[in-house]
């Protein structure tokens, strides 16, 4: 068996990652417009029609900009906690809110999903693996600190989407006022290339081929520092950067071999708004 992943968009101008199989998908976080999602799933060759399911990691505008659209044209269930819909104030069809909970699994076709909670300043966040069969991605942003349960389910991945958000020198001289700086860095708030580093050079599994780094910061960070911090120990893992301006190519991720990307048409894709983080 196999996975199939691409990040539509990721930053904090927009988070939506696609994960899927053959006949099943699910999209974690709807932070896109519906037309802009659809764009780019149409031009990676993605259906919609796949997807069976939207997962919602926490009520933070970039992951629920495009839901409400997105779940009402195609009909999708939504996969949210009640703190979570409290607090995004979204308007969704109580026929299509599925019941969740923050820790758990829940089956859709063939794809197992398990949320767990992290630590993010938002009302109850969660991350996701998604599984078919023996292979699992992880979808790892907006993520305050390591804590144990991240250990525990990277260390099962063969591709993650991990949050690499700020490079600790450039938050600190940057232009930010203290406060947000403290946000950030504070442990509610996002993972440090060097912590998000950490975690991959010490917990990686053998099998993991893909590492997606997500969430960058346009103002804090630098992809190229960030890439080649993590490609200085990746061995034959694939190092990439999800883009904050454009979606990704799309990852076949088999079990047990280091796989090519599927080659993504070539675009230009301008931001669709100023970055926060």
């Amino acid at each position: 068996m196999s996975l199939l992943i691409a990040s539509l968009n990721s930053g904090s101008n927009g988070n939506c990652y696609y994960v899927g199989n053959e006949d099943t998908a699910v999209l974690v976080d709807a932070g896109l417009s519906c037309r802009e999602t659809e764009r780019r799933m149409n031009h990676l060759q993605l259906s919609l029609h796949k997807v069976k399911a939207i997962f919602i990691s926490h009520e933070h505008t970039d992951h629920i900009k495009g839901l409400e659209g997105l779940s009402q044209k195609y009909g999708l269930p939504v996969y949210i906690s009640s703190k979570t819909l409290q607090n995004s104030r979204l308007r969704l069809n109580s026929a299509l809110l599925a019941a969740f909970s923050t820790s758990g699994t829940i089956s859709i076709g063939g794809l197992q999903i398990t949320s767990f909670s992290k630590k993010h300043d938002a009302a109850e966040p969660c991350s996701f693996v998604v599984q078919d069969h023996e292979v699992t991605v992880g979808v790892f942003t907006d993520i305050g600190v390591v804590c144990d349960q991240l250990i525990h389910y990277f260390r099962q991945c063969h591709a993650a989407f991990l949050e690499s958000n700020y490079d600790d020198v450039m938050l600190e001289t940057g232009r930010y006022p203290f406060h947000l700086k403290r946000r950030i860095s504070g442990g509610r708030g996002h993972l440090s290339n060097l912590q998000a580093f950490t975690l991959f050079r010490e917990h990686r599994a053998p099998h993991l081929s893909h590492v997606l780094l997500s969430h960058l910061s346009r103002e804090n960070n630098c992809p190229k520092k960030a890439a080649e911090l993590f490609r200085s120990d990746a061995g034959t893992v694939q190092v990439i950067v999800a883009s904050r301006d454009e979606a990704s190519a799309v990852y076949h991720i088999r079990p047990g071999a280091l796989q090519q990307a599927i080659p993504r048409p070539k675009t230009i894709v301008k931001p669709e708004q100023l970055a926060l983080f």
